[in-house]
Formats: structure tokens, sequence, C-alpha cells
């Protein structure tokens, strides 16, 4: 520990843990979920609302910053707090899973990666020390190694190769993050496991980066089609050959239900786009599962999103309300549902950190679990 960053575990119930990440920006509540603010905004919301519905942290995204409006200017801009009005602490991704996802012409060698903008067709080179380089100018308080990322569908040779260079790539993130200002000014530098579905690929990766050291550590390359069974089942090992006394990062996860199970089995932070997209689509989640506000049986519906939901949304709009909001095309039908959304999540964060510090986690999880799939399988 050190008083830029530490992490304290207040209970455990099983593998599950609940405590605090403190930084100098703020003190982040475990288990915790990201809002995702890819663009230097949560899609649809004000920070202050992103805050009032009990977020402690948000992500950045390198790629999509880098290239517009770019990193030198957000630095000149006073950087991405003040930039974004957000000024709790804010998680950068490395760029590397946008890189390889959204670009064409990818090149991957071992300085870094060339690509081409998925913007205007620019080239640009993505190395570990220019990912630190940008994440230090934006100022980000957790900042993420530049991996490598490939799909679990990839040969057995390439996911090797991938996280064995994913190790090497993080030993160079460190050595550049360790040079910046960026460890002087209180933030932390979040190792990535690799490895895919397999148990030795992922030790192997664990052992090197705990050889590196890191302030967390991050479960990368799930969720990324695998299907959720073969993601819990990585997660049955993946997390435990991980620090024990370091927070773990689930990158991308997820659903409701995948965000549940994977906190039993250690995790202790996530971030995914799904509650903002599907707030924009017409999806609200509730905890009788997911619903969607297009289909015309909630023309008439003069219930809340969500009976007995405490946000903005529920407490002052009908579902028919925001059904006409949403097939109408109106912006404030993306408004409602993003803010109910996100408050969902925290809400489902909030439940977790108090099942376990109850030591009821198991009972917790049985009666969400039950309840938020019996629609989807009825």
């Amino acid at each position: 520990m050190t008083s830029r960053f530490a992490f304290n575990i207040a209970t455990t119930d099983g593998r599950a843990r609940t405590g605090t990440i403190v930084m100098r920006r703020g003190i982040i509540r475990t288990p915790a979920f990201m809002p995702v603010g890819t663009a230097a905004t949560v899609k649809a919301m004000r920070m202050e609302e992103v805050r009032a519905a009990g977020a402690d942290i948000i992500l950045g995204n390198t790629y999509h910053l880098m290239l517009r409006p770019g990193a030198e200017r957000v630095a000149r801009l006073g950087g991405l707090h003040r930039f974004g009005g957000w000024e709790r602490p804010i998680l950068t991704d490395s760029g590397g899973y946008q890189v390889m996802s959204l670009s064409d012409l990818t090149k991957v060698t071992e300085e870094g990666v060339s690509f081409k903008s998925h913007l205007d067709g620019t080239r640009h080179m993505l190395s570990p020390e220019r990912s630190i380089e940008i994440q230090r100018l934006l100022g980000s308080d957790i900042v993420m190694q530049f991996d490598q990322l490939v799909p679990t569908t990839s040969s057995a040779e390439d996911q090797r190769a991938a996280m064995e260079r994913s190790i090497r790539w993080g030993r160079r993130s460190r050595e550049e993050f360790d040079r910046g200002e960026a460890h002087a000014e209180g933030a932390a530098l979040f190792g990535i496991q690799q490895g895919a579905l397999d148990q030795d690929l992922r030790r192997t990766s664990a052992d090197g980066l705990r050889e590196t050291g890191f302030d967390g550590y991050a479960v990368g390359g799930l969720a990324v089609g695998e299907g959720q069974e073969a993601m819990l089942a990585c997660l049955d090992f993946a997390p435990g050959q991980l620090p024990e006394d370091k927070p773990r990062y689930l990158m991308g996860v997820g659903k409701p239900d995948d965000i549940v199970e994977a906190v039993r089995r250690g995790i202790d932070m996530f971030d995914c786009v799904l509650p903002t997209r599907s707030g924009r689509t017409g999806q609200a989640f509730t905890l009788d599962g997911p619903i969607n506000l297009r289909n015309a049986r909630f023309a008439e519906d003069q219930e809340p999103l969500e009976p007995g939901c405490p946000c903005p949304a529920c407490t002052g709009y009908s579902r028919a309300y925001v059904h006409h909001l949403v097939r109408s095309g109106e912006i404030l039908g993306a408004m409602l549902m993003t803010q109910h959304n996100i408050w969902f999540y925290q809400r489902l964060m909030k439940d977790l950190r108090g099942a376990i510090a109850h030591q009821r986690l198991d009972a917790h999880a049985a009666t969400f679990l039950d309840r938020y799939r019996r629609r989807q399988g009825a």
C-alpha cells in the first residue's frame, strides 16, 4: 500500500470480497461498476447524474481520445477530469482492444501496433510507451498496460504468442509509467492477464505480471464471444492466479448476471457499454430481467420502468411515456433509459457489497439470478 493508492479488503464471503480503493481523487467502493465514458462523456448523461447514480469511477478510452480530440489537446485544456467535468477517479484503457476491433490494416510487431484510423484513414502507431504517454496526458488515475488481445478461437500458438508479448509489453508499460510523472501525481498502473481460456497460459501470464509488479490486475481477453459458460469456467481459476491483495478487474463485462457470477469468483471491478448502449436502443434493465420499451404492450402502461426503483426516470415518468419517446426517436427517451440503467447497475453493486459484508452472498445471488433469469427462460 502507498499514499497514492491503497486497496483495503473489508470483508470476504467465499471468494468474493468487498472493500475500498483509496486514491487522491476519491474512494472507490468494491465491487465497483465503471460506466463507460468512451469519448470523455457517458453517453446521454451529465456527469453529475452519473455521480448521483452512485458511480465512484468512470472509464475513458485511449484509442478514441487519441484520435479525437487528441491527448495533447486534452492535456492543454487541463486534463480529462476538467475537460469532461468529472473530478473523481478515471480509469483509461490502453487502446489495444479498439485497435484490434475497429481498425483496418493493423500490423502487430514487437514495437507495437500500426493501424489505420476508423475516422479518417490516417495511420498511427500505438506502442506500450505511446499508450502510457497518452494516458498520462489525459491525466488518468488508473492506467492500463498495453497488451495484445486475440480471439479465444485463435490457434494455441497465436494465443501463447499474444500472451507472451503482453508480458513483455507489460514490462515496457511499467518502465514508461515509472519514467513519467503519472506515478508521482498519484496514478496507479494495472497489468492485464491474457491466455484465452487456457489455465496454463493464464498462470504463465499471471506469473509474468507478478514478476513485473502492478498496483492491480485485470483479467483480459474475455467477453469477446466465447459465451457465458466458457467465461465463467475461466473465471473459476483465473482470478485466483492473481495476487490476492490487489484489485482484480474483469474487462468489458457485462450483463447483470455475468457480474453477479464474477463477483462470486473474486472480481472487484467491471466496465461495460451495455447499460448505456441498451438505454439508447430501448432496453431497460430490471430485477425481473431486461424489457424492451419499443414493444407495443407498453403503449398504455402507467407503471414506471421498474416499480420500486428510486431513479429520477422511474419516479417521474411512466413506461407509456418512455415508450412514446423511444418510438418517436426523441433524445429524452435515450436519456431517461440510460439514467435508469446506470442507476440499476449501481444498485446491483451496492446490493452485492452489502450481501458480502453480511456474509450472505450465496443466498442473495441465488435469489437475484432466479428472479432475473426467470422471464428470459419463460
